[in-house]
């Protein structure tokens, strides 16, 4: 048999599994993504193919690369890219293996569905309210302030929609009116909810892969250190340190929902009431997801083993020493733009154990220098999102 490793996404989610399966010794890696980032430029990789927005593109080249060989492995990091996977799935079953139950993988991207599967399954999370019409918006006065909005699916290639808006008061609420109606009457639907007091390094996560005979088959846990562009934003740094309830309430909901593959409860913690509250759920590996690999447990790898039926070994995560796994190009401009972060910055740098930045790879390097070449662009978008913001 002959397989092909295919990783549907080049950002930094797509390079850490290129390392993790490199480094288990698994050939025969291509990397497929609309955009070309950095892990278009690594030589571990076969080759790099650009793609259209469309599932229907995503088909046509699976099925041109299905007459080279006879199993494709595929390993999809973006949201959107799971659900074009499950719309084409009966079409590539026959030569394609997928790490996500296609039956719900789509449905349990909308965050409203998370947030009522956790309630039924006795797991703690916020206040939330939806929001799909514009009349909804008048039901904002439920909840308390501060209040986080959210898209209740992310799709990175089909809107400009934004990831995370934070309204502080009435005021917010009355300048944001406008944008958010336009976006609901595209189409656009919200999840608002009552934010957790507490910075980024309050969030957890637990992500584990589950079989579809329903067997954890490797499972890690760990903990944001600090967020990008701010408390709300996404990883900058993270480790390998979590409590024991975070892994308790992550296997609870895999089971519970009946996902396959690699997914990725993620909790903040309440210190108000001591509970770790469900914030969302990844249905594929995160940004930092490289964190499990390094300590011990590579999700990728077992997905992989699963795939061509060899045996799964007994991996353990290990968490005597502490790992920080950092994305310098977030942390840089944490530090050039957020009052009173050097402080952060030091402990994320020099505090860890062991010290592991993203993208690095002195036997690979072009991934690494064109995602810091790419730290210009980001700051001056950070900027213009800064003044759009205040003013």
């Amino acid at each position: 048999m002959k397989y092909a490793n295919i990783i549907l996404g080049s950002y930094v989610n797509g390079y850490s599994i290129i390392q993790e399966l490199s480094e288990n010794g698994v050939p025969e890696i291509i990397v497929m993504d609309a955009d070309k980032d950095v892990s278009a430029y690594s030589k571990k990789i076969r080759k790099f193919i650009r793609i259209g927005h469309s599932a229907e593109s995503i088909f046509s080249v699976l099925k041109e690369l299905s007459a080279t060989y006879d199993t494709l492995i595929l390993y999809p990091n973006q949201d959107i890219y799971v659900e074009y996977l499950c719309r084409i799935f009966p079409k590539i079953q026959d030569f394609c293996s997928v790490g996500f139950n296609p039956d719900n993988a789509i449905e349990y991207q909308d965050k409203m569905v998370q947030h009522k599967l956790c309630r039924k399954l006795g797991i703690p999370c916020p206040n939330v309210i939806l929001i799909n019409k514009v009349q909804d918006l008048n039901r904002l006065n439920v909840l308390s302030f501060p209040i986080l909005i959210k898209p209740t699916k992310r799709d990175n290639l089909c809107t400009n929609v934004f990831r995370n808006l934070l309204l502080q008061n009435e005021k917010d609420v009355e300048s944001n009116i406008s944008n958010l109606s336009t976006y609901i009457e595209g189409g656009v639907s919200f999840i608002a909810s009552e934010v957790i007091p507490g910075d980024g390094s309050n969030i957890y996560a637990y992500t584990g892969y589950r079989s579809k005979e329903g067997e954890i088959l490797g499972e890690w846990i760990g903990k944001k250190l600090s967020q990008f562009p701010d408390d709300y934003g996404v990883f900058a740094s993270a480790s390998n340190q979590a409590p024991n309830i975070v892994l308790e309430q992550g296997q609870k909901l895999l089971h519970g929902m009946d996902l396959w593959g690699i997914n990725e409860p993620e909790f903040k913690f309440d210190s108000r009431d001591g509970l770790f509250k469900l914030m969302e759920i990844n249905l594929r590996p995160m940004m930092w997801h490289r964190v499990g690999a390094l300590s011990g447990v590579p999700l990728n790898y077992i997905q992989y083993l699963q795939a061509v039926g060899r045996k799964i070994p007994d991996f353990k995560q290990e968490q005597n020493k502490k790992i920080h796994f950092i994305y310098l190009n977030h942390e840089l401009i944490n530090l050039f733009r957020r009052k009173h972060y050097f402080k952060f910055f030091k402990y994320n740098l020099f505090k860890g154990d062991k010290r592991i930045f993203a993208l690095w790879d002195k036997k690979d390097l072009l991934p690494f220098f064109y995602g810091f070449i790419g730290i210009i662009k980001k700051y001056k978008r950070y900027r213009i999102r800064n003044k759009n913001a205040n003013s």
